[in-house]
């Protein structure tokens, strides 16, 4: 994402953007087809002064008419007077950012996919591997580890849509003049900027977007999503590998995640490194909502915005990317630990299972009430669930129970399904 933001690729998107044009001009037959060449052959980066283009840039504020001026003369009288012809500084800026912003998405959409296939072998390995569901950060009932992996896989898919979505969005280009009229460009211009965005792969428009900015958010907050996916995957493994927990860990390494001073640890660095990705994503898209509120046919200083969040978005959401697709890949799952989990408490996990097969002959409040009251005895005293359980119920409402105590793996419900479900939803996503 450095690489596709640096300014060596910023300029070349302007270059590339100023040679279309006058090519498409030639088409249209505004400017000749000898002088659109020339025009297209001076639009390389050794025409190009860097130094002095940024130092230009300050003076006037934008970078474009310095750029103009330098392919300008590398050229020969006549073709030199038709660079940039009919033009205004933010056509060029925002179509070189569009190619950006697409190039952008296709790197977001690769390591999309690494990280959901990573997700897809999590889900498909332990569809059945019972573990504690977790409510307010307590045990609430047993599910699977593969359908914890399998809500996640889900959002991945819905992810790769978005990703789709704003891709289709942000690829269009801009070229309407001064004021958003093309009045410069005369009674031809829709045809050159339809010749402007077919030869850079862009779709066209009929409305101006110079300060409709809601194409730029929306890659924003694209980015700013994905990096919170990856957060939330993040979080799940430090939860899960507290040394109280210890359910999952990250890859291990020599000194991975040590310590300077307690020889014995082995910090989930990588995810604490992607949490503040996303963090800081979450904060800088704001900004971009700012960048919307531009007034009028041009932007004062609300587009300036843009210039330092996007490429900083697009990093945060690779980089959050790139990273749990790793710590994924080479996840470490402990279902032993799982299971001994199950028993912290007695048994107390599996207090609805008990409620709802006592609820079709108690009734469901009795039957909650009931559970309950066993509950609080068992966790009071010490004792398994189901040991306080046929102390504050008689033979009769037991009956329906069987065998005591019930296992975790008889209460899943559909999570063998769910992890199905989400394997196709990833699957179709890509097709």
């Amino acid at each position: 994402m450095a690489g596709i933001f640096s300014a060596e690729r910023t300029v070349l998107a302007w270059l590339r953007t100023e040679a279309a044009l006058s090519r498409a001009q030639a088409e249209a037959g505004i400017i000749g087809e000898a002088d659109a060449e020339a025009i297209a052959a001076a639009c390389v980066p050794r025409n190009i002064d860097l130094g002095r283009l940024w130092e230009e840039a300050a003076n006037v504020g934008y970078p474009i008419l310095p750029l103009v001026r330098m392919i300008a003369a590398a050229l020969p009288d006549g073709p030199d007077g038709r660079v940039h012809y009919g033009a205004t500084t933010q056509d060029i800026m925002d179509t070189g950012l569009a190619l950006q912003m697409g190039e952008a998405l296709d790197r977001l959409a690769t390591l999309l996919g690494a990280f959901g296939e990573a997700i897809a072998r999590l889900v498909d390995g332990h569809a059945g591997t019972v573990v504690a569901a977790r409510t307010h950060a307590q045990q609430a009932v047993p599910t699977t580890f593969g359908a914890k992996m399998a809500v996640l896989l889900a959002e991945a898919a819905r992810q790769r849509e978005r990703v789709a979505a704003a891709s289709r969005q942000v690829r269009v280009v801009s070229l309407f003049g001064a004021g958003g009229t093309s009045a410069a460009m005369g009674e031809r211009a829709r045809e050159v900027r339809e010749g402007v965005a077919g030869r850079l792969g862009l779709r066209t428009t009929d409305v101006p977007w110079h300060v409709a900015r809601d194409g730029v958010a929306e890659f924003g907050v694209t980015c700013a999503s994905l990096a919170a996916t990856a957060a939330r995957f993040a979080r799940e493994v430090v939860d899960l590998s507290r040394t109280e927990v210890s359910e999952v860990r990250e890859a291990g390494g020599h000194h991975r995640g040590a310590s300077s001073t307690m020889p014995q640890k082995a910090n989930p660095i990588g995810c604490e490194a992607v949490i503040g990705m996303s963090g800081t994503a979450g904060a800088l898209s704001s900004g971009l909502f700012r960048a919307m509120e531009a007034g009028h046919e041009r932007a004062a200083g609300e587009w300036q915005v843009e210039w330092y969040v996007v490429p900083l978005l697009a990093e945060l959401a690779a980089g959050a990317l790139a990273t749990v697709a790793d710590v994924a890949a080479g996840l470490r799952v402990y279902p032993a630990a799982m299971r001994a989990n199950l028993g912290a408490e007695g048994g107390l996990i599996m207090a609805e299972a008990y409620m709802m097969r006592l609820a079709p002959v108690l009734g469901r409040e009795k039957a909650h009430d009931l559970v309950y009251q066993a509950a609080h005895e068992a966790r009071e005293r010490g004792r398994p669930l189901a040991d306080a359980l046929r102390d504050v119920a008689g033979p009769d409402d037991l009956a329906s129970l069987g065998t005591l105590p019930l296992p975790p793996e008889s209460y899943i419900g559909d999570a063998g399904a769910i992890c199905a479900a989400a394997l196709d939803a990833w699957r179709k996503s890509d097709e």
